[in-house]
This record gives structure tokens, C-alpha cells and sequence, in this order.
């Protein structure tokens, strides 16, 4: 039997040891929850602060845009009464780190009470991230910080040398993300523009007059157009209705109270003004690609 066929059975028995094991201690109904996945770095035991987890989720995001593959830290307390390998089978299965069909998910987990370590690995990067690499990493970089009480220093090292190593795997590049084209209503926003010359004319053409009143609607409905729909036709034509609508309104009222629309000075008012603000939201939330894990990697203590 080749070395390959003899690693396969091997993490073939300990994934049906630790399901066994899974299997037992689910009937007892005392398997230490997995947290949701939300961030790159679920921290539960507050170990990480604010800036230190900024900083190395950073990092994680960095790496995931430039390679694909899905790097994921989680700091518990303690696995127990489950070892530290079949709690982590347990937060892959869960979690699902890695592209579909790829695999290249791997999850690091440290228990911190029961002072002990673990990096899962998928598939799809045990060719450079091998369990002996893992157990090298474990062993020769996190621990030794975190035996001088070190955790954010050996948590970033470890994450650093995690992605060193990945860099030398050939994995396919990751997807863009689709922008979606925006399908715009020109005549729903015709209508906009009408309504903002009806509202928003008037209001300019009592502060800067007629022809100026004009020309600034027209140059907001112009711009507006322009963020909306894209391109240069559109905004102007757009523009140029409206700057007409609103010169003609103009018109009528100076002819039905027989004075011109004077300068009444003023200037700009912005309180009464909101817009349509962006709220694209800064959360960024994180979930895994549907990856799976067979077992590989190493564990460790300190």
C-alpha cells in the first residue's frame, strides 16, 4: 500500500473516530456551542483588542481579495469535553471556510483556557500547507508567544506565516465581484427631474434670480443624472428640460404679477436640504464559500 493510500485511510478513521465521539457526546447534549460565523476573527474570550483584531482581520480581507482562499481565527475558551480536533471539524463543518469545489479553506482555532491549538486545513491547500508546515507553525511561532503571554503577537505571526505559505499555492483566481448594472427608469426620473423643478426651481430662482435659478436646477438635475444613469446624453438633455421648465415657470410668473424674478441675494441655504445619502455600509460581512475539510493539518499546545 503506497504512503498516499495508507494517508488517506488514516484521516478516513479519524474523521469516523471523531464522529463517533461527536455522535456520543451529542446524545449527552454538552458539546460546546460554535459560534456564528460574521468576521474573519471571532474572538470570544476578549484575548484580541479592538486594534489588534482590526488590524489582522485586515489583513485576512487583503489576502481572500488577492488569492481566493479563506483564512478564519477562533478564540474559545475551552472545547471540552470534545478535543480540540473534533471541535474543529465541528466549526469547519459549520462554517464551511474555502471556495466550493476548491477547498481552500483553513480555520485556526485556539482554545485558550485548555491551552491548546489547532489549524485545520482543506483539501485544496495541503499542497504547500501540510500538516507537518502546520505542526512547524504551531510549534516553532504561536507557541512560543504565547508562552510569554504574547496572544496578538503569536495570533499575527501565525496568521503572517499562514499566508506566506498559501502564496506558493496554485489555486484559481477569485471571481470579481459583479457590479450590477443599474436597469434606470428614464421616465420615472423625467418625472424626478419635473418635480424637482416644480419644488426645488422656484426656491433658486427666488435666491439667484430667473436665469441663474435656472441654470443651478438644471446643473443639480444634470449631475443627478449623470450619477444615476452614466454616460453624457442623458444628464444633458435631462439638464435642458429642466433649465427650460424652470426659465418658463419664470416667465409666467413675471408676466401674471408683472415684476421680474430680482436678485434677493441670501446666498446658499443647506439646512433644509437632506439628499439622498449613500449608505453602501461598512460591515463587510463574512461568510464561508461552501469549502469543505477532510481532516487535515496539525495540533498542538503551549
Amino acid at each position: 500500500m503506497s504512503s498516499q493510500a495508507r494517508q488517506v485511510l488514516m484521516r478516513l478513521f479519524v474523521l469516523l473516530a471523531a464522529w463517533s465521539v461527536f455522535t456520543v457526546h451529542a446524545a449527552e447534549g454538552d458539546l460546546q456551542p460554535i459560534p456564528p460565523l460574521k468576521e474573519r476573527i471571532t474572538d470570544t474570550t476578549a484575548t484580541l483588542s479592538a486594534a489588534d483584531e482590526a488590524r489582522i482581520e485586515a489583513k485576512l480581507k487583503q489576502f481572500e481579495a488577492q488569492k481566493g482562499a479563506q483564512i478564519a481565527v477562533l478564540i474559545v475558551g475551552t472545547t471540552q469535553p470534545e478535543a480540540i480536533f473534533d471541535y474543529a471539524i465541528r466549526v469547519g463543518e459549520a462554517w464551511k471556510l474555502g471556495r466550493k469545489g476548491v477547498d481552500d479553506g483553513v480555520l485556526f482555532l485556539i482554545a485558550k483556557n485548555d491551552r491548546k491549538l489547532q489549524i485545520l486545513t482543506g483539501p485544496g491547500v495541503q499542497g504547500v500547507l501540510t500538516d507537518a508546515m502546520s505542526k512547524r507553525i504551531i510549534a516553532e511561532i504561536v507557541a512560543p508567544k504565547f508562552r510569554a503571554g504574547d496572544f496578538a503577537g503569536g495570533i499575527e505571526q501565525g496568521v503572517d506565516k499562514i499566508i506566506g505559505v498559501l502564496q506558493g499555492e496554485a489555486l484559481p483566481p477569485p471571481q470579481k465581484k459583479r457590479v450590477a448594472v443599474k436597469n434606470t427608469n428614464y421616465e420615472g426620473f423625467l418625472i424626478v427631474g419635473i418635480i424637482a423643478a416644480l419644488v426645488v426651481g422656484p426656491l433658486l430662482r427666488s435666491l439667484l434670480g430667473r436665469f441663474l435659478g435656472a441654470s443651478a436646477t438644471a446643473g443639480v438635475t444634470g449631475a443627478a443624472a449623470w450619477w444615476i444613469a452614466g454616460g453624457l446624453l442623458f444628464p444633458i438633455v435631462a439638464a435642458v428640460i429642466v433649465f427650460f421648465i424652470v426659465l418658463m415657470m419664470g416667465a409666467m410668473n413675471f408676466l401674471n404679477s408683472g415684476r421680474g424674478g430680482s436678485w434677493s441675494g441670501g446666498g446658499w441655504s443647506t439646512g433644509g436640504s437632506s439628499g439622498g445619502s449613500w449608505s453602501g455600509g461598512s460591515s463587510d460581512s463574512f461568510s464561508g464559500g461552501g469549502g469543505s475539510f477532510d481532516g487535515g493539518g496539525a495540533s498542538g499546545d503551549w
